[in-house]
């Protein structure tokens, strides 16, 4: 089984030098690259196309929530682009929220332990998103706070025959899965309250984000929450 591929970007060297530390003494996690702004971090994506960027929210220059969106939107090659995770000093301030809005797949705080961070690589990369449920919730439930620069454009997938309802073009068990991905569950427990397969509902939710046209879990609950659907 081929290692995870990780680019660290980070504007301080010491932080660079103790996250490769910790991801490279794990066999299954590889550090391939190091960016030291967003822009560098955007060029050196490209470059390598790594797995994963582990991503400082904020650096000088261009910050990790435009160098998100760019990844993310600008991505120049054919397949899947890289997850981004966000590195972050403070649990969900704006920037995050911004960050997560443009496809980031999650964030870690910089405190983590190495297991804790090692494992939000491997769900990043697996696709999941590096939320837990509670903070799932406060994180939805905060975005009409934020500073419209921040948010501006509005999430909208702009796939669907109708704008207005962006969930009309899920059937019913979509709607029923992407309801408990916003709720912040798992792959493995969405398919139990649902009595699925677990392969069901990766499938399900691949087709659901490529039906809305998003990247990720966490965009889908925002347009989940954005949508009204969380109040039905």
């Amino acid at each position: 089984m081929k290692p995870v591929r990780v680019l660290v970007a980070d504007d301080q060297e010491l932080v660079r030098a103790a996250l490769r530390a910790m991801l490279d003494r794990r066999a299954d996690l590889q550090v391939v690259g190091e960016a030291v702004d967003g822009e560098q971090a955007v060029a050196v994506s490209f470059e390598l196309r790594p797995d994963v960027v582990l991503m400082d929210v904020r650096m000088p220059g261009l910050t990790g929530v435009e160098a998100t969106r760019r990844i993310v939107g600008d991505w120049p090659h054919p397949g899947p682009r890289p997850r981004v995770l966000m590195l972050t000093t403070f649990d969900l301030d704006e920037y995050v929220h911004a960050s997560l809005r443009a496809g980031a797949g999650g964030f870690v705080l910089k405190n983590s332990s190495p297991d804790q961070l090692a494992e939000a690589v491997r769900v990043v990369a697996a696709g999941e998103a590096m939320l837990a449920p509670s903070v799932t919730q406060r994180l939805i439930g905060t975005f009409a706070a934020l500073p419209p620069a921040l948010l501006d454009p509005p999430l909208d997938s702009g796939t669907g025959p109708d704008r207005a309802n962006p969930l009309g073009v899920l059937t019913r068990r979509e709607l029923e899965v992407l309801l408990l991905v916003a709720r912040g569950l798992s792959n493995a427990q969405i398919a139990r309250s649902l009595e699925l397969s677990e392969a069901g509902v990766k499938s399900r939710v691949n087709r659901i984000l490529t039906r809305l046209g998003l990247e990720n879990r966490v965009q889908a609950a925002i347009l989940a929450y954005e949508s009204g659907l969380l109040g039905r």
